[in-house]
């Protein structure tokens, strides 16, 4: 079982980056060619990146061993968590300005 979870702790962190990475340079592109949709496509993929990595996370709670690697793992849950709401409550407002306009 814990070989199964390392293994999916690796596909989802890999997934995770490589939708950041995707992410970043599609909203470079569109910040070149000044498309307001940006900011948006931008958030959304760094959004959808970190659901990923998240999950990661919090598969490796399964493994962790001692109460030291347990603290660490929730503080980078907690972190991670934090960032992801951010984010949608960024998603939410800039399609608020959005409808607005």
């Amino acid at each position: 079982m814990e070989q199964i979870v390392e293994v999916a702790i690796l596909l989802f962190e890999f997934i995770g980056v490589g939708i950041i990475i995707y992410s970043g340079l599609h909203g470079f592109y569109l910040y070149l060619k000044r498309s307001p949709e940006t900011k948006l496509t931008l958030a959304k993929g760094l959004a959808m990146g970190l659901e990923f990595k998240l999950g990661s996370e919090i598969l490796r709670t399964v493994i962790v061993r001692d109460w030291h690697e347990i603290g660490t793992v929730a503080g980078i849950i907690a972190l991670r968590a934090a960032l992801t709401f951010l984010i949608h409550w960024e998603i939410k407002e800039e399609e608020k300005e959005k409808e607005a306009h």
